[in-house]
């Protein structure tokens, strides 16, 4: 059911350094391979809801009123205001030694899920991509798309994964400059100011 041109197309558009995949970077340097996992579960959690509102239709909400819409985004763009706030606030905080334990996986995977879930382009985005790929002949399209969906998570999940993990490796030589992490963490919070703007900025 799954064609080559999904595979690679998905695969591309995961692959592309988006919110989420800062934040899996972000917190595989500053906290460890553990929470990177955690980050990546939930960014890639906070993707079903979209999911689920594109093989619903509920998608087409947004993309029709406006106004839900713009609701839906400048929460989005608080919590990223939020994110670069709390990161900057606590930028020094963070030592090697406790990296791992500075915050709960919980706490990491549910700020992952928020990321994504309050990212109303990302239903826009699923209700353009998915029905692309689904036949028009197909005798079951709702259960292709749940096949193209779920393929699309697990795909998500293990690229998300290697960035954390990789991120999390080279933190043991990054790390040990107090300097570079001040810069490191304050460079995270600005970028995810910097992604709130241009979310703030998006039309549908």
């Amino acid at each position: 059911m799954m064609t080559t041109e999904f595979m690679i197309t998905s695969l591309i558009v995961v692959l592309i350094p988006g919110t989420g995949v800062i934040y899996t970077i972000s917190t595989g340097l500053l906290l460890g391979w553990r929470a990177s996992i955690a980050a990546a579960m939930g960014c890639t959690a906070g993707i079903i809801p979209h999911l689920l509102a594109t093989i619903l239709g509920l998608a087409a909400l947004l993309h029709v009123s406006a106004i839900a819409f713009q609701i839906v985004k400048f929460i989005g763009v608080a919590y990223l205001f939020y994110l670069a706030w709390s990161m900057w606030k606590e930028t020094g905080k963070l030592e090697l030694n406790n990296r791992i334990t500075q915050k709960t996986d919980i706490e990491v995977a549910t700020k992952g899920f928020l990321i994504n879930i309050l990212n109303p382009k990302l239903s826009i985005f699923f209700l353009a991509f998915l029905p692309q790929f689904v036949p028009p002949d197909s005798p079951a399209p709702t259960t292709h798309m749940v096949t193209l969906s779920i393929s699309f998570m697990v795909m998500t999940f293990i690229v998300f994964v290697l960035y954390g993990i990789f991120a999390s490796g080279t933190s043991h030589y990054i790390l040990k400059s107090p300097k570079f992490m001040i810069r490191a963490q304050r460079a995270f919070a600005v970028t995810f100011a910097a992604l709130g703007i241009r979310l703030a900025f998006m039309e549908r």
